[in-house]
């Protein structure tokens, strides 16, 4: 009997239906998870092609699994382009398929643990932009390099100055990450980065317990995760002044270094003036990391201690010094040499105080910390950024697992109704869009980053809610999202290099571009989409979520960043570790 996929599509079917194996291939017409589904989950495709009436799923053999008509036709909000939306839904078993709409067939997957590869390679990438120590083939296969950076012999810029550290002096602050396509290390970013992290390895550290990515640390008995943020706090604690207790707000040479291997670069490195805002996200982020390394202490004996004493001395510090913010070029009117590398700078430091005062109550009890927290908490909840933390605050207060009471415990209360309500407000964004995801249908969507800071932040926040109350709608909308990143979106890209028939081959990191290896190092999570090009490039359009531009010298679009990457680790583990609870 003729199979019903043959019937219909018979000239799109590549090799006879039931008797051969079929083949399909990456289309621009069709956009859809290149990864994969989990089987319970609601699963889409979007079809450039709305003349397109029906469709059919088939197995490796040419089975039909499933046959239908597009769901939904729409338009893009800036665009004339009209889209078809196909429900694949119906499809559960794990295995390999075949989407086949008009002239195209092309595959996808549904898998038990979709994105448990994904959530182990987006942590994987930290330690490729480990500094300081060589990253060997064991672990890292071609991607093996000497160390760079060992920054044993760090000088103190003029603007870092204090009585006992004098302009000049050498200090050592070895270990961190690369921040980003480039070879700094900034303390505003790694805080933020970690506090991300710590708060989804709260909601689910089981998870994390489970896995190993391959990491020197990973025969200890302490989460890889974990064991990876280590190897930034260390680095970080070199960062605080011993003599009054502020934070260096980066290391960083001058000027940003050319595309060359770490090894091989040249220029002096610096400590750059402590600032407000180093100090509160050093806090917060060693206060938090006090409470999650207190059971590991055979691995890392004395660093909660060590932590929280650091980070209690940094907002000291912070308090007596409320606005020492970082203006780049008033530094550089002052100092020499002159420094313009990324500046991080943010001239409000509400957002950090609230978030360093929460983590501090979280692990000390202190009523000191609950009324700074309580005085500079916000009104509706943000997706977190670095230069935005309020929504790390709102989520540490919003931990399932916290127990609180009197007045923390309305607090902890309101947080959570903050981001219940901004959930709610999310979810609907995705109902009659082109691409049925709560991200991507505004203008506003698309900016340097967005796809972490807005599409992956986003989908983190909608997990948190769903491990509040259980309602499925906000772990469906974070998958929605997801699903955008990994191919259901207007360019039809896997934003995450290593990953998807169509990925960044050429992002904005100086590690790949100069290693000498075609493909990039997997795992991280380009910026994507930006109309703001402040790169300078001429992009293939300039649709908003169609201005990307997949080139190395395009750091608007296609840089890669630690923040990013920890958006990643978070969206990705946090939707595996609810789907397989």
């Amino acid at each position: 009997m003729l199979c019903t996929a043959t019937a219909l599509f018979g000239a799109a079917l590549l090799t006879s239906c039931g008797h051969k194996a079929v083949t399909g291939k990456y289309s621009d017409n069709v956009h859809l998870n290149q990864v994969a589904f989990y089987p319970d989950q609601n699963k889409y495709a979007v079809i450039d092609a709305p003349d397109v009436t029906e469709f059919a799923v088939i197995d490796t053999l040419g089975g039909t699994v499933l046959s239908g008509a597009p769901a939904t036709k729409a338009s893009s909000p800036w665009s004339d382009k009209e889209r078809a939306l196909l429900d694949l839904s119906a499809v559960t078993a794990p295995g390999k398929y075949f989407l086949v709409a008009g002239t195209d067939t092309v595959p996808f997957t549904v898998a038990d643990a979709a994105l448990a590869d994904l959530a182990d390679a987006a942590l994987k990438s930290f330690y490729y932009q480990r500094t300081a120590m060589p990253i060997e083939e064991q672990y890292a296969g071609q991607w093996n390099r000497p160390a760079g950076h060992p920054d044993t012999t760090v000088m103190i810029h003029p603007s870092a100055a204090g009585p006992k550290r004098k302009a000049g002096d050498v200090i050592s602050s070895p270990k961190g990450w690369y921040d980003a396509g480039d070879y700094n290390k900034y303390i505003v970013n790694s805080g933020f980065t970690i506090g991300l992290m710590q708060n989804v390895y709260s909601l689910f550290p089981e998870y994390f317990k489970e896995q190993n990515v391959n990491i020197p640390e990973s025969d200890n008995a302490t989460p890889d995760l974990l064991d990876e943020i280590m190897y930034n706090l260390d680095w970080m604690l070199t960062m605080q002044d011993p003599d009054d207790g502020g934070v260096y707000h980066k290391l960083t040479t001058p000027s940003f270094e050319g595309f060359v291997k770490p090894a091989d670069c040249a220029q002096p490195r610096y400590v750059v003036k402590k600032t407000t805002t180093a100090a509160l996200d050093f806090a917060a982020s060693m206060a938090q990391a006090a409470r999650l390394f207190s059971e590991f202490g055979n691995d890392y004996p004395g660093f909660p201690e060590k932590a929280l004493a650091a980070a209690e001395q940094a907002y000291d510090w912070a308090v007596k010094h409320p606005a020492e913010y970082y203006d780049q070029n008033a530094i550089n009117q002052k100092n020499d040499p002159d420094v313009v590398t990324g500046a991080y700078d943010d001239f409000n430091a509400t957002d950090e105080f609230f978030w360093a005062a929460t983590e501090l109550y979280l692990a000390t009890g202190k009523e000191q910390y609950l009324k700074k927290a309580e005085e500079t908490q916000p009104e509706q909840f943000t997706v977190p950024t670095w230069g935005n933390l309020s929504g790390l605050g709102v989520m540490a207060w919003a931990q399932p697992s916290l127990q609180l009471e009197g007045q923390a415990g309305e607090m902890a209360a309101k947080m959570k109704g903050l981001i219940t309500a901004y959930a709610n407000t999310a979810v609907k964004k995705a109902d009659g869009a082109p691409f049925h995801a709560p991200y991507g249908n505004d203008a506003a969507d698309f900016y340097w980053g967005s796809l972490a800071e807005g599409c992956s932040g986003q989908g983190i926040a909608l997990v948190y809610a769903y491990t509040l109350d259980g309602n499925e709608a906000y772990l469906n909308g974070a998958l929605d999202n997801m699903d955008y990143i990994l191919g259901r979106n207007p360019l039809g890209y896997c934003y995450v290099t290593g990953f998807g028939q169509k990925s960044p081959m050429h992002p904005h990191h100086r590690l790949s571009a100069s290693d000498g290896i075609e493909a990039p190092l997997p795992g991280f999570l380009v910026g994507g989409p930006n109309p703001g090009r402040q790169d300078g490039l001429q992009y293939p359009s300039d649709m908003p979520d169609e201005s990307y531009l997949d080139d190395e010298v395009s750091y608007a679009s296609n840089e890669i960043a630690i923040n990013w990457s920890a958006s990643l680790v978070g969206l990705a583990s946090a939707i595996d570790a609810a789907k397989n609870k």
